[in-house]
């Protein structure tokens, strides 16, 4: 894996192409490759680092002529981060090249039974076996070679493939792995994301598994890998390449952070309904009766999107008073997990094409269970294979570090439990309190915003440390798992999160001051035990950052640093307690000197177990 984009059309197709793999770097990479089609055949250039330094390298030789091409940005799965491995990859008898996003499971066995028919292979990747194989099968017809080869292939795969001798056509085809075709006038464009394509064209075809397309200039046509013909619904994008753009910000995870107060109001937009109580979540696809009659909720997730569902959990168990579970979703496609007709299964994922979730979708629709979504990205896998759901409506996440998708799920979940609170035990008089809280989040993160430098002060001060510790409780204790998330992958600090209570338990043996400690201390009912965990630390010489409520003065008597954060009901205090923990991530991993945007070793989408 990791980013795929292929053009064929009447344009010239090297400037789309490498343009193309500029707006799919956020999804993180360690190489990347081009392949076009000239007089001469198939003419491929690899570089084993940033797109810029491949343009630098190919922008000469490859301007002029090509209107056909396909080229990726590779996170290594199969073989170190190497020129050889890089894609595209080749046949031996340079007639096809493909690039590949996905795992082939039995490559082994197919390498071998290759090898004793007398291909030799160039790299360390499963990718090349696939390669390999559709170049043993093609002779004039490549849709025929590309479906008999994926015929004998286990695993996942999004791939774009070209011939030397026919400089119109790519084929395409995914299984696990997302593939986005764009239909323009007189051209067509195939991507692993819609952000590569949609300054060309906003129509596009959302691939689904087993899927197979062929795209020539002027037309294109879907069938399935056992070849049966699939007529193909166009959708239309609903954000524009503006919306990809920094806007004057150093980086796009910083942009995203201040983008808060507007993604969390279009994901309450519609559905909040303050003088009524409650909120309206039409995408659920569910009668009222079938929600009221939900006796346990499981929440699956990754990352990120999991710190939301433990979050969730707390709400719905406090405000709906229904059993919740949070699982990992990487271990609960390998349970058994006990599921009947009164249980509810939400997925969490921003992508929606997270692998592990996908596959414990899978898992919980096979054992009979409702499973609805909450994902980012229209189209998406997860978004066509649940029951039903609700969209976050963030528009393009591109920093790698999820921020405002979390705050956006945040959103929905409390969307969520005002529903079913409102159903099950709150009154109207309480769901209007709810309401009218949720309503004035936006205002307060960016009342919280503004405190961006004092925040950058702070992250000055501690930037040199290797080490720290997230504590918090009740509702923030999953907002200090996510803050100390956030400064792991961006900085390349150490940090653990944990309950408060839970220090006394092991980590407070690691407590010196060189370990600085980032404590939510928020006026709630916890508030006095925090202040007891608080002055624990202070006692072992650590050094105390609290997040506060704002007008406690009483907490700088405890703390070293303090940032305060304005008052809201507990259930919807973790959405502004982590705003300033984002800002702290980031500002110490700028003044580390850490590329942001693109954290070594992380990709934006996992579509790979």
């Amino acid at each position: 894996m990791c980013g795929i984009v292929g053009y064929t059309g009447f344009r010239e197709a090297y400037p789309i192409l490498i343009e193309g793999l500029s707006m799919l770097e956020y999804r993180g990479y360690d190489s990347a490759g081009i392949a076009m089609i000239n007089d001469q055949g198939l003419s491929v250039h690899k570089d084993k680092g940033k797109v810029d330094h491949l343009r630098s390298i190919t922008n000469q030789i490859c301007q002029g002529g090509p209107k056909i091409g396909i080229a990726h940005t590779r996170w290594a799965t199969h073989g170190a981060p190497s020129l050889i491995n890089s894609h595209p990859h080749c046949d031996q008898n340079n007639k096809i090249a493909l690039v590949h996003n996905g795992i082939i499971e039995n490559y082994a066995r197919l390498k071998d039974k290759l090898i004793d028919d007398g291909i030799r292979f160039s790299s360390e990747t499963d990718s090349e076996v696939l390669a390999q194989l559709i170049g043993i099968y093609y002779e004039d017809d490549l849709e025929m070679a590309v479906r008999r080869a994926l015929l004998e292939v286990v695993g996942t795969f999004g791939i774009a493939v070209v011939a030397h001798d026919n400089p119109t056509e790519i084929i395409g085809a995914r299984k696990g792995s997302p593939l986005v075709v764009g239909v323009g006038e007189n051209e067509m464009l195939i991507a692993s994301d819609a952000s590569a394509i949609v300054r060309h064209t906003k129509k596009v075809i959302y691939l689904k598994d087993n899927n197979i397309i062929k795209l020539r200039p002027d037309q294109y046509s879907v069938t399935t890998l056992d070849n049966h013909k699939i007529n193909a619904e166009i959708h239309n994008i609903e954000w524009d390449a503006d919306s990809l753009a920094k806007g004057g910000f150093e980086h796009f995870m910083l942009k995203e952070i201040f983008e808060q107060p507007e993604t969390i109001e279009n994901a309450m937009r519609g559905r909040l309904l303050i003088s009524e109580g409650t909120s309206r979540l039409d995408g659920l696809n569910l009668v009222l009766q079938e929600l009221r009659g939900i006796q346990r909720i499981i929440f699956v997730a990754c990352g990120t999107s999991w710190h939301a569902a433990l979050v969730g959990e707390f709400m719905i168990e406090d405000i709906a008073g229904i059993p919740v579970e949070v699982e990992y979703a990487s271990e609960f496609r390998y349970r058994n997990p006990i599921i009947d007709s009164h249980t509810l299964v939400f997925v969490i994922s921003q992508s929606g094409e997270t692998a592990d979730t996908l596959a414990a979708l899978r898992e919980a629709s096979h054992k009979g269970a409702t499973v609805l979504g909450i994902c980012n990205v229209v189209g998406s896998t997860i978004a066509r294979e649940t029951h039903g759901g609700v969209y976050l409506h963030a528009g393009p996440e591109i920093g790698v570090a999820s921020t405002k998708a979390f705050t956006s799920q945040l959103t929905v979940l409390s969307l969520l439990t005002l529903l079913l609170g409102r159903m099950r035990r709150i009154s109207h008089s309480d769901g209007v309190t709810i309401a009218t809280a949720l309503s004035k989040i936006p205002e307060k993160v960016r009342q919280i915003l503004k405190q961006n430098d004092h925040i950058r002060s702070i992250a000055e001060i501690y930037a040199k440390h290797n080490n720290f510790l997230y504590l918090g409780r009740s509702y923030n204790f999953p907002v200090a798992l996510e803050g100390a998330l956030k400064l792991k992958e961006i900085s390349y600090v150490h940090a653990e999160g944990y309950p408060a209570a839970e220090m006394k338990h092991g980590p407070i043996a690691l407590i010196d001051k060189d370990m600085p400690s980032v404590i939510l201390a928020l006026k709630d009912a916890v508030y006095d035990k925090v202040i007891s965990n608080i002055q624990e630390v202070n006692a072992r010489g650590g050094s105390v950052i609290a997040i506060a409520s704002e007008g406690d003065t009483n907490i700088q008597k405890y703390a070293r640093h303090v940032i305060y954060i304005p008052e809201t009901i507990a259930m919807l205090s973790p959405l502004l307690a982590v705003i300033p923990l984002q800002l702290l991530a980031y500002h110490i991993a700028a003044i580390r000197g850490c590329e942001i945007d693109q954290p070594r070793n992380l990709a934006k989408s996992v579509t790979v177990e």
